[in-house]
């Protein structure tokens, strides 16, 4: 094992340590690659780094193969007939030329409508930003039904691309971030990720006291949780 300030490395895996005024260690690892983080008390010492990580080895090496086995969609090139998903569904692109541009859904399609010329990049775009305006439809209802039920207000939300999580939550300023990707995922797994970062403001860290929270205010969490993570992730958007 080494170690120095910023890392730890045990079985070949390298784990990032982050200092923080907490009590508890807190360990996560995120896809889409498994990087791996260890949050620990500022006095935390290395041999209890290195005791704790070596408890946890199964548990973190079962997490990077389900990443590793989760599907990704191959690139987009944005032609006729692709397969691209919105809410949990498939839907077939359909490639039209037109002076509006424009993005639409009819039944089980997605209408594209860019000029002639428009680069791969230019349809991206429009395909992002169309994704962006149907996920800003969805959540506002989604946020006030959870934050009745928890008992919680949040100041503020918006959506953004996000590489290793599908959303975060500023406990002081009480904002949530939601992931762009979360547009193409099934309703269920939205409300996962809002009520993830909702039982946020009740308690910061991923601890028993934040999981008896998760239980008691979404039983199934662990269901949706799964799911989300079973589902292809983009191409694009994941891979750095």
């Amino acid at each position: 094992m080494s170690i120095n300030s910023e890392h730890i490395t045990i079985s070949n895996l390298t784990i990032d340590i982050i200092r923080k005024d907490i009590k508890n260690m807190h360990l996560a690892v995120y896809p889409p690659t498994g990087r791996i983080r260890l949050s620990v008390p500022n006095s935390a010492d290395s041999e209890m780094l290195r005791l704790f990580a070596i408890s946890k080895l199964g548990w973190i090496k079962k997490h990077i193969k389900n990443f590793n086995d989760q599907p990704r969609e191959s690139k987009r090139t944005f032609q006729t007939g692709e397969s691209h998903y919105f809410m949990g569904r498939r839907f077939l692109l359909m490639l039209s030329f037109s002076n509006r541009q424009r993005v639409s859904k009819n039944g089980n399609k997605i209408i594209l409508q860019v000029k002639e010329n428009a680069t791969t990049e230019e349809k991206a775009s429009l395909m992002k930003e169309w994704y962006r305006k149907e996920l800003k439809k969805i959540i506002p209802p989604l946020i006030e039904k959870w934050e009745s039920i928890i008992g919680v207000k949040s100041n503020s939300w918006g959506i953004k691309v996000m590489k290793t999580k599908w959303g975060t939550c500023n406990v002081d300023e009480k904002r949530i971030w939601l992931n762009l990707e979360l547009s193409k995922k099934p309703v269920n797994c939205i409300e996962y990720i809002i009520v993830h970062e909702l039982v946020h403001l009740l308690e910061r860290s991923h601890n028993d006291k934040f999981v008896f929270y998760m239980d008691k205010f979404m039983p199934k969490w662990r269901q949706y949780r799964d799911e989300l993570n079973s589902l292809p992730v983009a191409h694009n958007d994941w891979g750095y």
